[in-house]
């Protein structure tokens, strides 16, 4: 699919827009006074593949701790800033990569001063437009997505003011259609990176499905060069997920993708404990891998012979698939061994292998 053309902005060394792959982002769950609690959040994320993380700045106690945090992680950090323009010039102290501005929780001087400051300090910005603080002014607009629009292009006009170029911006909704609206609108009418998201998306199973939505629709529709899956749960969840959706779309692969059949009455196998225990065992992994397990010994090979790798189960037996050739007949018991042994020289063949990929 074509992406929609804009300029590139560096977040430290990452690259966003232009021919850029789209970034996957996460934010922090913890005060950044604990500092090894939000260090291990990063890591998590940085294996799940995160590759920049948003970190909330409540107070100086924030700011301070930002400072190590900053020095440890293995990615990008961007700094999210509300209320207190005091504490937003203090965090470029920090050497943090990037910022985010909301323009409805800083008075307008302040925001302009800060945009000037992190133009001046070479730090990257995000205006992040939500639905839930928007500015006064902005209400006489029938839509909400007229709204956020309005907002975000007064914010882009007021950096361009002060020299600065190096921004990008969200526009986010808890509704799906005003998010899908206004994303939509704002990316007719500038060339600026646009990260995508939706805010308040909800816990792990309705977020994810909310999520999926809203993000699919825009990346198929070629708008987006950052995302983030916002779900009230551990980031490395976030992170997973949004590598589900690129990887849904054909946009970034990483990982095992495994596709199993819904079941029906003509399977004679309980394929949930079978896939559960793939899922968990299977995780780690960072290649992309295609594993079926199908319930159905006859057509299973057939219909996942895209698959690298699968298993076909029957009542007493299954076979033991590569690319839609059966390589062994197996009984039930051997089933998720052989898989995962089949899955280890798949692993092992590939340019990319690195030891701690395999299966134990």
């Amino acid at each position: 699919m074509k992406r929609r053309k804009t300029k590139q902005i560096k977040l430290g060394e990452l690259k966003i827009g232009g021919d850029a792959p789209i970034v996957v982002q996460s934010m922090t769950k913890v005060h950044p006074e604990d500092i090894e609690g939000t260090l291990f959040q990063i890591d998590e994320a940085y294996k799940a593949g995160c590759e920049a993380i948003r970190i909330a700045v409540p107070d100086r106690k924030a700011v301070e701790a930002l400072k190590e945090i900053k020095a440890r992680s293995p990615i990008p950090i961007i700094a999210d800033l509300h209320f207190s323009p005091k504490l937003a010039m203090m965090v470029f102290d920090t050497a943090v990569e990037g910022i985010r501005l909301n323009p409805g929780t800083m008075p307008k001087e302040a925001l302009k001063e800060i945009l000037s400051a992190a133009r001046e300090k070479k730090v990257t910005v995000r205006i992040g437009v939500n639905s839930g603080s928007l500015p006064q002014e902005y209400h006489r607009f029938e839509k909400l997505s007229e709204a956020l629009v309005a907002c975000a292009l007064d914010a882009l006009e007021l950096g361009e003011s002060v020299g600065l170029y190096e921004m990008k911006f969200s526009l986010k909704a808890s509704d799906v259609v005003e998010t899908l609206e206004a994303n939509r609108r704002f990316a007719t009418l500038t060339d600026y990176p646009i990260h995508l998201g939706l805010t308040e998306a909800g816990p792990l199973f309705s977020g994810t499905v909310k999520s999926a939505v809203t993000l699919g629709v825009l990346l198929s529709e070629g708008i987006g060069d950052t995302i983030r899956v916002s779900l009230t749960g551990p980031p490395v969840w976030e992170v997973r997920v949004a590598y589900k959706i690129l990887s849904a779309l054909g946009l970034r692969k990483r990982g095992v993708d495994i596709i199993s059949c819904p079941t029906c009455g003509r399977c004679k196998v309980d394929l949930i404990p079978i896939v559960t225990e793939l899922e968990k065992k299977l995780e780690h992994i960072t290649e992309p891998l295609t594993v079926a397990v199908m319930g159905c010994v006859v057509n299973g090979p057939t219909e996942a012979r895209h698959a690298d790798v699968g298993i076909a189960a029957g009542k007493k037996s299954g076979v033991l698939f590569r690319k839609g050739r059966i390589i062994d007949k197996l009984p039930p018991e051997r089933w998720i061994d052989r898989l995962l042994e089949e899955i280890n020289a798949l692993l092992k063949a590939s340019d990319k292998y690195n030891e701690s990929s395999e299966v134990l």
